[in-house]
């Protein structure tokens, strides 16, 4: 049976188009975008955006070794309530995916249980050692799409070199987690007035600036292409910024949580707002804002990480990084940069699809005839309050808990078949 989306506004990024049309779905494929279509089942999407669903570049599902926290399956389907169709997980799992069979055991898994696009990276180093470089051909040949220390930066400057040089040989991205983890050992939370006035060990944001520089500038030697994880600083931004100017292959992320929020949700030492990257100063986030504008940071990235409440519900320091945040991701953005004026719906889409599909060079992010029907659709005016029981995530690690947002996913389609439906 075809379907046909009905009535809804279409935002697709790729041709610039911004415009009230129809779009037919035939065998799970695009078949025609226009205005008066017909087909067999229809789907009503009046009053709501209809759009690439997102491509999140930046997850961890946690399995294998960490199902507790996210299985593939379960991570799916949270990316599909956030009308994410596609993601890129993280190899940082027990074991980590340093091998091709490592990979073909995700890819696996992912075709048996996951109700979207899971598309694994591997890592960059054997082990997260930050030692031995990975095969990285074979990596790429057994379906892995880029290669990452996530959670580590490389602390050899010459390894890192080898590593954007093999990287590039083979045609594979290479997700830079940037951080001198000698300068920031210790620390817990963002340094500046909150850790002192908390009595908390603090992180530098020089930790992240120098690694950002030294990084691209790596990539750069190499005349391979980088692309800068989590960015949270405004030293970081200007880094980038500059970079581009000069030439250098680099693209860039940022995540929702640091663009809506600063280091005082630490405040009562909450937990869940302890992430990694840690949340920074106010003029941080407005020079996130900026880079969003301006085109230094191509796409937005969740960096979703799960955890128990167990494992949370410890002391401050204890406690282990990250959030979860493909639920939340869309109206987050919505009600941060779009609402307040800062970036437009369109740039907003292409930041959360398109954005991210290019810095992977992943065939994702687009709408168009003949391409896999997956699609978001959202009401942007629609506002509901984060209540992380609903979550489809296992974790609920969110420090937006109770908070109103703006901006609902209604629909997800994964190869034309709804994977999430708000009303069911």
């Amino acid at each position: 049976m075809s379907i046909i989306i009905k009535h809804g506004y279409f935002i697709n990024p790729s041709d610039n188009t911004s415009a009230p049309r129809d779009l037919l779905i035939e065998k799970g494929k695009v078949a025609e975008i226009g205005t008066g279509l017909t087909g067999d089942e229809v789907l009503d999407a009046s009053g709501c955006v209809v759009c690439p669903g997102f491509v999140d570049i930046h997850c961890h599902f946690r399995e294998p070794g960490f199902e507790s926290k996210e299985t593939i399956a379960t991570g799916s389907r949270a990316a599909a309530r956030g009308g994410v169709t596609t993601v890129v997980t993280m190899a940082n799992t027990s074991p980590a995916i340093d091998n091709a069979g490592l990979v073909e055991l995700v890819i696996r898994r992912a075709s048996a249980e996951a109700c979207i696009n899971v598309l694994p990276a591997a890592c960059a180093t054997k082990g997260l050692s930050g030692t031995e470089i990975t095969e990285m051909a074979d990596l790429k040949a057994a379906g892995a799409v880029a290669v990452t220390d996530d959670g580590h930066d490389i602390s050899s400057s010459k390894l890192m070199r080898h590593v954007l040089e093999y990287a590039n040989m083979v045609g594979i991205p290479f997700l830079s987690h940037c951080e001198d983890e000698q300068l920031a050992a210790g620390g817990s939370m963002n340094e500046g007035y909150m850790a002192t006035l908390l009595g908390i060990p603090g992180i530098p944001k020089a930790a992240e600036e120098i690694r950002i520089d030294r990084n691209i500038r790596l990539a750069e030697l190499a005349g391979a292409h980088i692309h800068i994880q989590h960015v949270t600083t405004a030293g970081g931004v200007d880094i980038i910024r500059q970079a581009k100017k000069r030439g250098a292959r680099v693209t860039a992320e940022s995540a929702p949580h640091y663009f809506s929020l600063t280091e005082d949700a630490v405040s009562g030492f909450n937990t869940n707002a302890k992430m990694n990257p840690p949340l920074r100063e106010k003029e941080d986030v407005q020079a996130i804002i900026e880079g969003f504008r301006d085109g230094t940071l191509d796409c937005i990235a969740t960096d979703h990480a799960p955890h128990t409440p167990t494992e949370k519900r410890v002391e401050f320091t204890d406690a282990p990084f990250g959030i979860v945040g493909l639920e939340t991701s869309l109206a987050l953005t919505i009600t941060h940069l779009v609402k307040p004026g800062h970036i437009s719906l369109e740039h907003a889409i292409r930041l959360l699809s398109l954005g991210g599909a290019r810095a992977c060079q992943i065939d994702a992010g687009s709408l168009h005839i003949g391409a896999g029907a997956d699609i978001a659709i959202f009401d942007p005016e629609a506002s509901w309050t984060v209540n992380t029981l609903e979550f489809a995530s296992k974790s609920r690690n969110s420090p937006f808990l109770g908070q109103t947002l703006q901006g609902r996913v209604m629909y997800t389609l994964h190869n034309g078949k709804i994977v999430y439906n708000a009303t069911q």
